[in-house]
């Protein structure tokens, strides 16, 4: 009887993993409501989750959410567009030519060290006070993560197969197009997780300054007035947007690399 009550168990279904995904943040809501309605978290501290989604209810309604949304969207791609661009063209260079990783890799790895913060007042005076500075400070932020990992992906292409391609009598445009391009794949797509992480990072530190539109401002005009709600809803959006941004990623991940089996867990 035991071994069949064993076997019994084992049949049951686990419950599927968009559930158990969910499961951690409702909980943490769960938790987080239960405080505010005890009185352990004050209003002006921490809104409740559920003051949150009224206020959240309002800012769509009146408009203002969808605008600030529009304009810090606008600023990443502009950024990821330019940073990505100079990032991968940067990256290239330096992992397909010795001369180009002599000139190219110490001036990166002494300019990524650099921080972004850092970087606003001298962005300010090249390029003025409005839209410039914010989008150079984006694609600051974006073209170092992207230019490491495509760089490191080119130089971790397997030599056997670099030395195959020779052998096939493969020239250098091919042999870069068929072997190395798709070999560093896997770290191009890593770079592009880290490029938009580091993205929506700098955009917040860019819409602090100076910014008339978009969810820091929407940051800052709160700070003013001592609405914390609103500064967590912002925040909140920051945060679902760029776990949108990777989720995007991660599909194209799916599509891309389907050729290479990998381990996903146990």
């Amino acid at each position: 009887m035991r071994p069949a009550a064993a076997r019994a168990r084992r049949r049951v279904p686990a419950p599927p993993r968009w559930l158990r995904k969910a499961s951690g943040p409702v909980l943490l809501l769960a938790l987080w409501q239960l405080a505010s309605a005890a009185g352990v978290l004050a209003p002006d501290v921490l809104p409740s989750p559920w003051a949150m989604a009224g206020t959240f209810g309002d800012l769509i309604g009146d408009g203002s959410l969808g605008e600030a949304m529009v304009s810090s969207l606008r600023r990443v791609a502009l950024g990821l567009a330019i940073g990505g661009a100079l990032g991968l063209l940067l990256a290239l260079a330096a992992g397909l030519s010795r001369l180009g990783e002599d000139l190219v890799d110490a001036p990166m790895q002494m300019l990524r060290t650099l921080p972004w913060a850092g970087m606003i007042p001298l962005f300010i005076i090249w390029f003025g006070i409005d839209e410039q500075p914010k989008i150079a400070l984006v694609a600051f932020a974006v073209a170092f993560p992207l230019y490491l990992n495509v760089y490191a992906g080119i130089r971790n292409v397997d030599t056997t197969l670099v030395e195959a391609a020779r052998t096939l009598g493969l020239g250098r445009p091919a042999m870069v197009r068929h072997v190395i391009l798709p070999g560093a794949a896997a770290g191009t797509l890593v770079g592009l997780r880290y490029a938009l992480g580091s993205a929506w990072l700098a955009l917040v530190f860019a819409e602090q300054v100076n910014a008339q539109s978009g969810i820091g401002y929407l940051i800052t005009h709160a700070r003013e007035v001592y609405r914390t709600d609103i500064v967590v809803v912002a925040l909140v959006v920051y945060a679902f947007l760029g776990l949108g941004a990777d989720v995007l990623v991660r599909l194209l991940e799916r599509t891309l690399l389907s050729w290479r089996p990998a381990f996903s867990g146990t």
